[in-house]
């Protein structure tokens, strides 16, 4: 499988959508009666001819569908402050997806110095990275949340806390057991605060560090979801 297209809508809408159609027929010059390879972004790949070339809505055809076998028995979650330059924010987003993670949900923390995202902005990077590394899952990326509302809807997974305070704090391999979805905070630039730390231990979460450096925001997040897919080879 060469180029990979996204249409999160083929099901309903037999067509390419207008930056991919763009892509399609004005950079890999594509025509009526080539075939491409598709995916929604929810499990499967489908096979398709090209009916009508052109460069807004490139209309095609579907001719055969299948489903990509998941990658994983866990998941994983990612609770992460968004760094005040976007730039490092954004990069982290393509890098985990490649790697694989299936959610990332934006804190805004006392210390956060973001205070908002541009949501369609990352899930455009997010879908970029799903081509580029042939998956067929697109990652759900939530808006921004209060740290505190968020840590008092997180569901009963293995929920861990990273944070660079130096108090009894765990590695992850010795408190994640393999094939078990996880969710881990990363904090701002300039950390959680010892109240919402405190309000994390009583939610359950579990202080863990990443190592002995001093990590920024998006190196900590991909450090994370990088070390959980390590433990679970």
């Amino acid at each position: 499988m060469d180029q990979l297209f996204y249409a999160p809508d083929i099901e309903t809408i037999p067509e390419l959508p207008e930056e991919e159609s763009r892509h399609c027929m004005q950079v890999l010059r594509l025509k009526a009666g080539d075939t491409i390879t598709v995916t929604d972004g929810k499990g499967f790949f489908y096979t398709a001819d090209i009916e009508k070339a052109h460069p807004k809505n490139c209309r095609i055809h579907v001719t055969n569908q299948r489903m990509q076998k998941p990658l994983r028995d866990y998941t994983i979650h990612l609770a992460v402050a968004p760094t005040k330059n976007m730039d490092r924010m954004e990069w982290f987003v393509e890098k985990a997806t490649e790697i694989g993670i299936d959610t990332i949900t934006c804190l805004r923390c006392r210390h956060s110095e973001r205070k908002d995202i541009k949501l369609q902005r990352l899930n455009k990077i997010a879908a970029s990275a799903m081509k580029q590394s042939q998956k067929a899952f697109l990652p759900k990326i939530n808006e921004m949340i209060d740290f505190g509302i968020f840590i008092s809807q997180a569901s009963n997974e293995i929920k861990m806390i990273a944070y660079c305070a130096d108090n009894n704090k765990h590695l992850i391999k010795d408190v994640y057991s393999p094939e078990r979805s996880a969710l881990v905070l990363i904090g701002p630039e300039g950390d959680f605060s010892q109240e919402e730390i405190n309000d994390a231990l009583a939610a359950g979460f579990i202080p863990v560090s990443l190592g002995k450096s001093r990590l920024r925001t998006e190196t900590a997040a991909l450090v994370a979801c990088h070390t959980i897919h390590l433990l679970n080879q």
